[in-house]
């Protein structure tokens, strides 16, 4: 693993401009960590554990799905497929320690193992049609559908949501055949910084639940149920009472949208106020990277009341949000 740090450090240092917002790249998502669950109870367990079905999860498919405390929050959103020995969940490494920690506690008599192989594992993504062309020379077949995945002796490949016209791929692999393959890549396309990569899932509307944000929603409060991060016709699961009450009494009250922000910087977990009503804040930043405009883009979780009202600031008396539509539809249309 040395030795890729060090190949990746060289190649950081050269860096492209992509300001083209057009433009084909690929980046290193190394804010990503792994953790293996394996042995002969590790779907049953994970599937009593997560807000989606792991039991019938098979081996062409990736899906969401979200960690939730006891009271229906959300302590962590992932991302989930099978190997060939194990089912592997990616979430950000700020959590991935103790989101791991916390399910091992549950593993009690289960024949369950779990690793953490964020040290052996490297994730790529790539974005842009050109970048098909490239990810060929390694997989002779792609996957197309949203979420589908196939393996080759090269790892894993997934075709994950489109950030509007722009197709997005994750590669994950060893970090012997990363160091392999890098140097090739990055003669073939952009290596940008992940921070594009997280800009991307921004315009693709979805959501990453971080450290500042644990426990701060249900999931429907960040469409996680419209973008396939909830199954209502599975089993139990901790929390699982307070979403399916969510979901099927009364109305949606609150919902995440897409903004920009004329702001110097602005993180998750900073909270938003109606200028009608500066009191009490009406909403919570989800996610935000510095858009290609210059401006911040962000995902937002609102009031969707306060965001009818009138405008909305960040923080009691910062710049204005300028929301934009989603790039899905949701079962409750705002």
């Amino acid at each position: 693993m040395t030795d890729w740090l060090q190949q990746l450090a060289q190649q950081r240092a050269h860096l492209r401009n992509t300001s083209d917002p057009h433009g084909d790249f690929f980046c290193v998502l190394d804010h990503l960590g792994h953790s293996t669950f394996s042995g002969d109870d590790a779907a049953t367990f994970l599937h009593n554990q997560l807000t989606n079905d792991v039991e019938h999860l098979g081996t062409g498919r990736a899906q969401l799905a979200g960690y939730c405390s006891a009271k229906g929050r959300m302590l962590a959103s992932l991302l989930m497929w099978r190997s060939a020995d194990a089912i592997v969940l990616q979430l950000p490494r700020e959590l991935q320690s103790s989101v791991q920690k916390r399910l091992q506690m549950y593993v009690l008599r289960a024949k369950v193992k779990i690793a953490d192989i964020s040290d052996e594992t490297v994730a790529f993504g790539f974005v842009g049609p050109g970048a098909a062309a490239v990810l060929q020379r390694w997989f002779a077949v792609l996957p197309t559908a949203c979420y589908d995945k196939v393996d080759s002796a090269a790892g894993t490949l997934m075709r994950i949501s489109d950030a509007g016209d722009h197709p997005r791929w994750q590669w994950v692999t060893t970090s012997a055949t990363a160091s392999e393959v890098l140097p090739q890549l990055a003669e073939l396309l952009a290596l940008v910084d992940a921070a594009r990569w997280r800009l991307s899932e921004i315009h693709a509307g979805l959501p990453q639940i971080m450290l500042a944000t644990q426990e701060k929603f249900v999931p429907q409060m960040i469409n996680f149920e419209a973008i396939g991060g909830v199954n209502f016709r599975k089993g139990c699961y901790p929390g699982q009472e307070i979403v399916a009450r969510s979901q099927y009494l009364g109305t949606l009250k609150r919902r995440m949208l897409p903004a920009s922000i004329d702001a110097a910087a602005v993180e998750a977990g900073m909270e938003v106020f109606a200028a009608a009503d500066p009191s009490q804040p009406c909403g919570i930043i989800v996610n935000a990277e510095r858009g290609t405009n210059v401006r911040m883009d962000c995902l937002v979780e609102v009031k969707l009341a306060a965001r009818d009202a009138g405008a909305i600031r960040l923080g009691v008396d910062g710049p204005l949000l300028q929301f934009s539509a989603l790039p899905y539809a949701l079962a409750d249309s705002v």
